[in-house]
Formats: C-alpha cells, sequence, structure tokens
C-alpha cells in the first residue's frame, strides 16, 4: 500500500481520478481510509493510504509467467 500525502484543497473523488487512474476505485480509496470519511476538503500533509490498483498490463504480465 502506498502513503500518499494530501495537497490543500484535495478530495477523496480528485486522489482516486489523479494517484490511480480513474474516479471508478473512490470506493477503493474509501475503504482504504476510513478515519477521514467526514473529510471533504483536506489540507496539507494528511497521510492518505492507496489501494494497489491491477492494471490490465499487470494482470497479462501475470498471466505471462504461469
Amino acid at each position: 500500500m502506498v502513503i500518499y500525502k494530501t495537497k490543500s484543497g484535495d478530495t477523496f473523488d480528485k486522489i482516486a481520478y489523479e494517484k490511480l487512474g480513474d474516479s471508478k476505485y473512490l470506493p477503493l480509496l474509501l475503504k482504504n481510509n476510513p478515519d477521514q470519511l467526514e473529510t471533504f476538503i483536506f489540507s496539507a500533509g494528511i497521510e492518505i493510504f492507496l489501494p494497489e490498483i491491477e492494471t490490465e498490463a499487470s494482470k497479462a504480465s501475470a498471466l505471462a509467467w504461469r
């Protein structure tokens, strides 16, 4: 799991889009950060736990090694 330190003005959906590549990962991001669920706009320096996202490329790579 990767830790991201927020910038002032970050939101969960912005973090999901910019750091995970798509806002569809918002539920995973929320699940990994239950202590921050009531935060709508982050101040700077808050540690957010980013889930590991399995991409199509990593799936293909894993299959190639089988």
